[in-house]
Parts: structure tokens; sequence; C-alpha cells
């Protein structure tokens, strides 16, 4: 097996055997390419590679200004991949065996608060069909917790309206059911309605992919993940939110909220889809500001 076809089976492995993303296989493809042009300089193959060789890389991604987070996905790319190749017997030893993690400090979740999110709710006032589909994305953001690669995945058939609850496949294809709110199903509901979706169809789908996608770009594709940042950095600006706000802080302000408000960790751990309840624990360190207002309204000798 050469050196390519030893990188092409193992992508095709993730996406085949581990149902990885076509986003996890592409930043596994980036880190393996730069991997096999640095050992390239001398002439050695990421087949024969040694602990002396993989200690060179790491030290070159480090010294070449590479963020911790960044050195760490590396490091964790050449360990499944060595893995990899030892399970096909390309190799008969597995020299990340030998090789120490790089530590990545762990911040808190950037969550905002219940006020602002409001704000940013009711920032859209439009009643045209992008209008409509646009509160209904951000509603169903804040509502369920979605990753964005989720809301824009989203197919028509994992709605069930009735029950107001919805299918999400998160990392590594892993499925999940989700329950939405009453405000969430409210905005959906218009804009699945006559004046919403409908009027962003095109006449004749571009690709059978796209008629089954819930939310739609204006072009009547299935939105895509760069758009609906888009969406939400449009609003935020419109309601005077001064975070830099992403989808992302609309999941880690569910989960915030839901905690502050008294939902039960593992509940939390389940509707956000991790698969270790240790990922959801650091939603438990809000900030002092949510944490005093809900003690205030929670305590019963705080109030005045």
């Amino acid at each position: 097996m050469t050196e390519i076809n030893s990188l092409d089976r193992f992508l095709g492995w993730l996406a085949v055997e581990q149902g990885r993303s076509e986003r996890t296989i592409i930043a596994y493809r980036s880190d393996l390419v730069g991997y096999g042009k640095f050992l390239s300089e001398t002439d050695v193959s990421m087949e024969r590679a040694t602990v002396a060789d993989i200690e060179r890389f790491v030290s070159r991604q480090r010294s070449g200004g590479k963020s911790p987070k960044s050195v760490a996905r590396a490091i964790a790319t050449l360990r499944v991949f060595h893995r990899f190749l030892v399970e096909e017997g390309v190799r008969i030893d597995d020299p990340m065996s030998m090789i120490e993690g790089v530590a990545v400090p762990k911040g808190i979740p950037k969550a905002l608060s219940q006020d602002d999110v409001i704000r940013l709710l009711e920032s859209v006032t439009g009643v045209d069909a992008l209008a409509i589909r646009d509160q209904a994305l951000l509603e169903f953001l804040y509502g369920t917790g979605a990753r964005i690669s989720e809301a824009c995945g989203l197919r028509l058939s994992d709605l069930d309206m009735e029950n107001s609850l919805v299918r999400l496949f998160g990392k590594g294809s892993k499925e999940r059911i989700v329950p939405f709110g009453r405000q969430a199903h409210m905005a959906l509901t218009r804009w699945l309605g006559p004046s919403g979706r409908p009027f962003v169809e095109p006449q004749q789908w571009a690709r059978r992919d796209d008629a089954d996608a819930v939310f739609l770009g204006v072009r009547g594709t299935r939105l895509t993940r760069q758009a609906a940042w888009g969406i939400v950095k449009k609003y935020a600006m419109r309601a005077g939110i001064k975070v830099d706000l992403s989808p992302h802080v609309l999941r880690h302000s569910c989960a915030t909220h839901m905690l502050v408000n008294g939902a039960d960790l593992r509940v939390v751990q389940e509707l956000l889809g991790h698969a270790s309840v240790t990922t959801t624990q650091v939603y438990t360190k809000v900030d002092n500001e949510l944490l005093f207002a809900a003690y205030r309204e929670a305590h019963p000798r705080a109030r005045s």
C-alpha cells in the first residue's frame, strides 16, 4: 500500500465505517497533507515515520505559531491515522504511543444573557419570506441548542410538528430526538406555511437534497453554514449586541439558560448530543451575573 493509497483508504474508512462528516474528513485530510509534506523534506514517508520524526513535526507546528488547539487536533489526527495503519497491517508499530498530547486551555463558553436573546429574537421584524425564515432559524437554534451544521442539514422528514420534536444528526452521524418549545414551533409553522418556504422554492430543484431541506437560501438551495452565520451576525448588529455572536453562542446560551433555570445536567447532555457529561459540565461555570440573577429570582429570602 503506497502512502497515497494509505491516506485515501484512511479517509474512506472515516467516511464509510466511522460515519464522520465531510467537514471532519476535510480537517483530517488537511492535517495529514501537512504532515506528509513535512516528512517529505527528509524523504520520509508517513508509513515509515519514527517517534523522532513526529516529535519534529509537532515542534514545527508549535514554533510555526499554531495554537495549542490546532496542535492538539493534529496530534489527535495522527493518533487515529497511525492506529489505522497498524490495524491494516501496514505497520507493526505505532509511533504515536510514545507521543504526549498538548494541553489546551479550557475556556468558559460565552453565553448571551436571557434579555439579549430576547432582543435578538425580537429584532426580526420583517414580514417577507426571508424574514420569516430568519426568525424560524434563530428560534430553532436557541430552542434546541442544535449545532449550525445540524440546522443546515435538517430535512423536512426530521420534523415532527405535531409533537414539537426534531431528529438531529450530530458528530459521527449520531442520532438524537430533541423537543422544541412553543415559540420555535410557531416560527417553524409560519416558515413552512404559505407565506414562508413556498415563496423561496424554485420552479425546478437543482438537487434532490434541496427539495427536502427545511431551511433554504435565496436561490432555493439548502441554506449553507456561511449564510446561516451571516443571518445570526445581521440580527446581532440590529439588536445592538456587542459580543462576537455566532450560531454556537446560541447553543451555549440554550445550555446555560436551561441549567440556570434548574434543568438536570444529564438532560442538557442528551439535548446537546454530548458523548460525555464532562463536556456538558463546562456550562455549569456560568457568569456570576446569571448566577446572582437566578439566586435573586429563586431564593425566598432574596426577594424584597
